[in-house]
């Protein structure tokens, strides 16, 4: 199985584009959107450290561990997106 995985990664190509604008503006707005979404989604917020700006969320306990996890499923999000219309090719 693992030699048949080998021979699919070899034969498939992969579409991946240069950074341009347009490709730091899709994960821009996707680290944005899931910031968003995490901030009205997460219900037990302040169980780690402090931001050291807490006048980005001052309604909310909007701590260290859940700036990290928004942009992290951001990062994820936006490379998906990014590799998605790459291999459209609308990117």
């Amino acid at each position: 199985m693992f030699s048949t995985l080998m021979i699919l990664a070899e034969t498939t190509p992969v579409v991946t584009s240069q950074w341009n604008l347009s490709i730091g503006v899709i994960m821009i707005t996707a680290n944005l959107f899931t910031f968003i979404l995490g901030y009205f989604a997460i219900q037990k917020t302040g169980a780690g450290p402090d931001l050291p700006f807490p006048q980005l969320a001052s309604k909310k306990k909007f701590g260290l561990p859940e700036l990290l996890a928004t942009t992290s499923f951001g990062h994820i999000l936006g490379a998906g997106i990014i590799l998605g219309l790459s291999n459209a090719g609308l990117l």
